[in-house]
């Protein structure tokens, strides 16, 4: 070993350090960003293809981002704002029939096992008018502005991160293919000639991953459509736009439904709440259980059961980027497995030249 060559090693290995300290804020952004632009990339190709040779990649970067922001942040826009209509009139309704009463729905009695219970609680507790302010008066108000206080927090912060991620993905595009190049040279001197193997199941991870989430996302919101159709739900497209665009994060869906049952029962639609219950959580299942894996098996080429702890635990720890990169890092894990088990590890290339 060439002493003379550490110290610039050990420099080197701190300013690395020293930029991811000062860029892991926006480890979120970067991370979204990254997955956007390499699952849409194919899209970027066809798009700069089209256009005349007088427009600079900067500019065709540029419109492909806005055309992007568009068709990724509208749907989930008009979805949280419907969202915050509904709860809205949900909380005017059930102001509205507390000063009333609250009388247990005919239905909940008829529900096995632990339905004639619930129906005796939900008398004793708030079939009297007032019941629920009543019950909302020993709530602590510190409580709730400190809820209200971490709701705007959290809400600023996801602002911040999608304006972070959309001058990013602009960037991105523009200088794409160079930072491919320069990514491949990188790692084909670290670990070898595995390295394009390694990045071959990277970017079709990325893609199946974010494949699977738009599959999921449209066949939930067709599903729920016809279901709270058919039921008799209130408002059922906008239901199911909402529970498509929350079903993208496994089981964030089954909220979206639950909160369509809750304001049906409220509204006094008590026929349809329990049909419209149980087809939409159908139609959840099958989308998580069918529709995800298998759109998303040929890419990731891993257990379902771990494509779905992938997304869990990478949205824990990235949000929404967690979703690709979660199932990313089990289908390299399991690259590198494949590899360590057929006596091949990496850099072994390397090393051997």
């Amino acid at each position: 070993m060439n002493t003379h060559r550490i110290p610039g090693r050990i420099l080197a290995a701190s300013i690395v350090l020293l930029a991811g300290w000062i860029l892991h804020g926006f480890a979120e952004a970067l991370a979204t960003a990254c997955g956007v632009a390499v699952a849409s990339w194919p899209l970027y190709e066809r798009f700069r293809s089209r256009l005349p040779q007088r427009i600079g990649d900067g500019t065709a970067a540029a419109m492909f981002t806005a055309a992007m922001t568009v068709c990724v942040l509208a749907p989930l826009v008009f979805a949280c704002a419907a969202l915050v209509g509904e709860a809205h009139t949900l909380l005017q309704g059930v102001a509205a029939a507390d000063s009333q009463g609250l009388p247990a729905p005919a239905w909940l009695a008829d529900v096995p096992s632990v339905g004639p219970w619930l129906a005796r609680r939900w008398q004793s507790q708030l079939a009297q008018p007032g019941a629920l302010l009543a019950l909302g008066q020993h709530t602590d108000p510190a409580d709730l502005i400190g809820w209200a206080r971490s709701l705007a927090r959290f809400t600023m912060q996801q602002g911040v991160i999608i304006a972070f991620a959309i001058l990013l993905l602009c960037f991105f595009y523009g200088t794409g293919a160079e930072l491919a190049s320069e990514l491949d040279r990188t790692l084909q001197r670290m670990i070898g000639k595995s390295a394009g193997r390694y990045i071959e199941v990277a970017v079709r991870s990325v893609r199946a991953s974010a494949t699977s989430m738009l599959a999921v996302g449209l066949f939930d919101a067709a599903a729920t459509a016809l279901a709270y159709a058919a039921t008799g739900a209130p408002r059922p497209l906008v239901w199911a736009a909402i529970t498509g665009a929350l079903a993208a994060v496994p089981f964030l869906g089954y909220a979206a439904v639950a909160a369509m049952a809750l304001q049906s029962a409220v509204s006094g639609a008590a026929a349809p709440v329990l049909p419209s219950l149980a087809l939409g959580c159908c139609a959840l299942l099958v989308g998580d259980k069918v529709v995800r894996p298998v759109v998303a098996r040929e890419g990731l080429q891993v257990p379902f059961v771990w494509v779905l702890m992938g997304c869990l635990g990478g949205f824990e720890v990235l949000g929404m980027a967690g979703l690709v990169f979660g199932p990313l890092v089990l289908a390299l894990g399991r690259e590198m497995w494949r590899q360590r088990v057929n006596g091949r590890a990496p850099g072994d290339e390397r090393n051997a030249a």
